[in-house]
């Protein structure tokens, strides 16, 4: 017979061991009910069979208690499972405020990694064992699904929008990446392994990269793509001065307000039309297609660095004549 741990992927966060528990509880309970149903089933099968094929049942009458009782049982049984899996449940989906930020992209059929470093990588992810790690990804093609089996951690990457995943590794080594949606014919190897290290052997690896850092590599987009001659520092720009921003609640057009995370800053950049900033008219032009998916994290991660600091755009305010109208973005 094999061991119980040969059937699950070996636990190596610190949510591992939550997911497994709540899954063999739900298991565990399942199983109980199921034996005495069917136990009970053959039990009465013997207690009644009768080989008279004339003979009729005794009348029943209905049962209050009994009624009462499998149906509040089951329903207690059933919040209890809620309330549990609800627990784990926010526990996955809400990572602690400091972690290592990572991006990834998937695309058929490979996942390629960015660190905030620079140094980026395909089908392969290095990470320090014991630190909150958060991974931000999307799909530049079709639907995906980023699965770290061992660290019970899984979400889909949808074209068009952000997904992320956090875990805090536990064990040191390689452990599988997979896709877990298929997404053609290739699907099977869309595979990849996520290195855990200590953290000093993490920190000697990271700083061979010779690329920039992300946020780096986002600024000199800015001033390549001319942002910065209407998003001015000052304010005074056709679009919104852009200083500070990340985190903040930003008033639409049409009155509704919007917090500005990763996921609107890249609507932003490339779907500009669709939430007007109030205040600003419809100018900005749509990026689609014009920048890839690595550039679009590497200028929202430029836009979250500017915080309280004068960014991109104020070495070139002199030489910006005074913008005839206002942008949206």
């Amino acid at each position: 017979m094999w061991p119980v741990t040969s059937l699950i992927p070996e636990q190596a966060s610190t949510l591992a061991p939550r997911v497994d528990q709540l899954y063999w509880f739900i298991i565990a309970i399942t199983a109980f009910f199921g034996i005495l149903v069917t136990v009970l089933v053959i039990a009465f099968a013997f207690k009644y069979h009768t080989h008279d094929p004339l003979k009729v049942g005794a009348p029943i009458t209905g049962s209050i208690p009994l009624e009462l009782g499998w149906s509040i049982i089951p329903f207690l049984i059933s919040i209890v499972i809620f309330a549990y899996a609800a627990d784990v449940f926010f526990d996955i989906h809400r990572p602690p405020d400091q972690t290592l930020e990572i991006y990834a992209t998937g695309k058929r059929w490979m996942w390629k990694f960015q660190h905030l470093d620079g140094k980026s990588e395909i089908n392969e992810l290095h990470v320090p064992i014991g630190r909150a790690v958060k991974v931000t990804f999307t799909s530049e093609d079709v639907l995906h699904s980023l699965y770290f089996p061992a660290f019970r951690v899984k979400a889909d990457a949808i074209p068009g929008r952000y997904s992320s995943v956090w875990f805090t590794a536990t064990k040191q080594g390689g452990f599988h990446i997979f896709c877990a949606e298929y997404c053609g014919t290739r699907h099977s190897g869309m595979i990849g392994t996520v290195h855990v290290m200590e953290p000093t052997e993490y920190q000697a690896w990271l700083s061979g990269s010779t690329e920039g850092t992300l946020s780096a590599r986002g600024a000199r987009l800015f001033a390549d793509l001319a942002c910065n001659t209407c998003h001015r520092s000052d304010g005074t720009g056709r679009g919104p001065s852009l200083e500070a921003k990340f985190g903040t609640e930003e008033r639409l057009s049409t009155g509704a307000v919007v917090r500005v995370d990763e996921g609107y800053l890249r609507e932003s950049i490339l779907n500009p039309q669709l939430k007007l900033v109030a205040g600003y008219q419809p100018l900005m032009p749509t990026f689609q297609g014009l920048v890839s998916e690595e550039s679009v994290m590497a200028l929202v991660e430029y836009l979250k660095s500017l915080q309280g600091s004068r960014g991109a755009g104020t070495a070139d305010d002199a030489a910006v004549a005074d913008p005839p109208a206002q942008e949206n973005k």
